[in-house]
């Protein structure tokens, strides 16, 4: 049969199955049919085959089994599917949650946001009305109160005009639609801070609850509830467990449990106490959060309190981060209550797929049933084995972990949920396995086991026993999540569940960082240069060979070139000089100074001339 084909008879079949049950009073769900549907037909011991076209009669078969498995209410593998589906459709971890929680806040507040995006007020009583709607907005969007709240209304109204005064409209209806979301935003976070101020400064908040101490008393009360109903299922599978393995070891003696579906409360118990765990870490992943910001929320208001200290005016700049910065904590604060709400819900809505145990095993049957068997805790059995390891020279082709020698040891992606991979296929019960043993690699896959016994008998031939495991699982749907065998029963499992598998119940492989470096190329280079594809490329070639075995090379050598040598010379380059021949000198000489006297003439007729030299001496000069 083709998978259309298929997928549309096993819709056909879902249908039926469900209104059968509705006509009975059982209103079940889509997926939770689907699943006891697909169930039914894996089971090999209802001899359904896929592989070729039901008949009437056998479809009318299976959905009888269908709605028989679904109506017993007595039996705890229907109880422990429940649980799986519920957990599977409702179930959400930490960033999911606050991201839908995000989505469905965005979607409250659209309508008033179009509202103030959108309009284009001309009118003063249109401004005004914009405004209020802002107010409106502002409440809403930090979740401190109620519009119906007069006291929340007038306080949010007289933070926003200090930080957002009515004047300013004009500008806010001129900005896009995104600079105007933008701004709602940041307008609600600073008046959210502005109220967190005042409330801590006893000037306002009192419709403000005090989450940090709502929170500080609500955690530890739900972990601490946690704690008593994981020590209760824990019991119960310790007590299941120590019964299950007195019927194999004593058959004459509790032949009458073989009419009890101990088993499958077994099972149901391991469920409960799986989905507790995951519950139980989100509760104190919470506690730490808490924790966290109730220092950093401290901090934060005794820098905004160092900052303001009773001044008439600060500067926007320097004080608004501070109130965004409160309002981010608070923020915190509510995503940690949605989360603790969450997580009480989901504890309490999970107690109504146990109470089939004491349906079917009330306290004083169990007492009397275990008069003379030792329970023992997964503890205790881990304890007993701690000093046992399993000797790797027994098994030359198997690979064996221990802590000592194997990095990130506890972080291995250990297969069946933990469980000892032996015991399962074998026993039909689930035993706590003990890495201490040796962690069994086979395939890229990590086993343990309960005892170093099982681990050599697993070890023997490992695809034997895992196929024992998946014919377990065959008969017992409810394993397929337990065990975590999602990958081998893809096709039954739902898709949100099979998404999850390995982001909730499964944890993540381990992860370094880590560098290689390779030669740019090791081998020696094959690529010949001379190969030539082209036919007419060879021929070009092989023309010019055959031309050049026609052509010779002559020589001739005259009697000047014979027995002659080549000569060289050396001379040195000629060099700048330069000479000096004469130079030039002066000397001063005295100037003469000779004067004549009697040239005028005189009394006499004759006339008498005296030379007078005044020239003075050159030794004086």
């Amino acid at each position: 049969m083709s998978g259309e084909q298929t997928q549309s008879v096993i819709k056909r079949i879902i249908r039926q199955v469900g209104l059968e049950c509705a006509a009975q009073g059982q209103s079940l769900s889509e997926t939770l049919v689907a699943f006891m549907v697909k169930a039914i037909v894996l089971d090999p011991r209802n001899d359904f085959n896929m592989d070729r076209t039901l008949t009437e009669n056998e479809m009318q078969d299976l959905i009888q089994l269908c709605v028989a498995r679904l109506l017993d209410t007595t039996n705890p593998s229907l109880s422990t599917i429940k649980m799986q589906v519920y957990f599977d459709m409702n179930y959400a971890n930490r960033d999911e949650l606050l991201s839908e929680q995000e989505r469905v806040l965005e979607g409250k507040l659209a309508p008033v946001f179009r509202a103030i995006t959108e309009s284009g007020p001309r009118a003063q009583e249109e401004v005004e009305n914009m405004y209020q709607k802002i107010v409106t907005y502002v409440l809403l969007r930090s979740g401190l109160g109620s519009p119906t709240d007069i006291e929340a209304v007038r306080e949010v109204t007289a933070a926003l005009q200090s930080v957002f005064p009515q004047t300013e409209m004009t500008i806010f209806i001129s900005l896009s639609k995104k600079d105007k979301e933008q701004q709602l935003k940041d307008l609600a976070m600073l008046v959210t801070g502005i109220r967190l101020y005042n409330k801590q400064c006893q000037k306002g908040g009192s419709s403000i609850d005090d989450l940090p101490a709502i929170l500080r008393e609500a955690i530890p009360s739900a972990t601490e509830t946690l704690d008593e109903r994981l020590n209760s299922c824990r019991l119960l599978a310790h007590r299941y467990t120590a019964l299950l393995e007195s019927m194999q070891e004593e058959p004459q003696r509790f032949s009458r449990l073989r009419f009890f579906k101990l088993k499958e409360a077994l099972f149901n118990v391991r469920q409960y106490e799986a989905f507790l765990c995951i519950l139980q870490s989100n509760a104190i992943t919470s506690a730490q959060e808490v924790e966290s910001l109730d220092v950093q929320f401290e901090a934060a208001m005794m820098v905004l309190k160092n900052t303001v200290q009773d001044k008439t005016s600060i500067e926007s700049i320097e004080v608004f981060p501070l109130f965004m910065e409160l309002s981010k904590l608070w923020t915190g604060y509510q995503d940690e209550m949605l989360l603790l709400s969450f997580l009480t819900d989901m504890a309490d809505n999970l107690q109504q797929f146990l109470e089939i145990q004491s349906q079917l095993f009330p306290e004083e049957m169990l007492t009397s049933l275990l008069e003379g068997v030792t329970v023992k805790s997964d503890v205790e059995r881990i304890k007993e084995t701690m000093g046992t390891r399993v000797n790797v020279s027994d098994f030359e082709n198997q690979e064996w972990l221990f802590p000592e020698t194997t990095d990130n040891f506890d972080q291995l992606l250990i297969q069946y949920h933990g469980f000892c991979a032996h015991s399962i296929g074998v026993k039909g019960i689930t035993l706590p396995g003990n890495p201490a043993i040796g962690i069994l690699k086979h395939k890229e896959k990590y086993y343990v086991f309960s005892s170093k016994e099982a681990a050599h008998i697993f070890a023997q031939d490992p695809d034997k026993f895992i196929q024992l495991n998946v014919e377990k699982a065959k008969k017992y749907a409810e394993l397929i999540q337990l065990l975590e065998l999602h990958h081998q029963f893809e096709y039954l499992v739902p898709h949100a569940q099979a998404k999850r598998a390995s982001r909730d119940s499964i944890k993540p492989p381990p992860k370094r960082e880590s560098g290689t470096q390779t030669d740019t190329h090791i081998l020696p280079p094959t690529i010949v240069r001379s190969y030539e594809w082209n036919e007419w490329e060879l021929r070009r070639k092989a023309i010019k060979l055959a031309n050049l075995r026609r052509k010779l090379t002559h020589a001739i050598q005259t009697d000047l070139s014979h027995m002659r040598r080549e000569n060289c010379t050396q001379v040195y380059l000629p060099k700048d000089a330069g000479t000096q021949t004469k130079r030039d000198n002066s000397s001063n000489v005295p100037k003469p100074q000779i004067f004549l006297k009697g040239l005028r003439g005189g009394s006499s007729p004759t006339t008498h001339m005296v030379t007078v030299d005044l020239t003075r001496p050159l030794d004086e000069t």
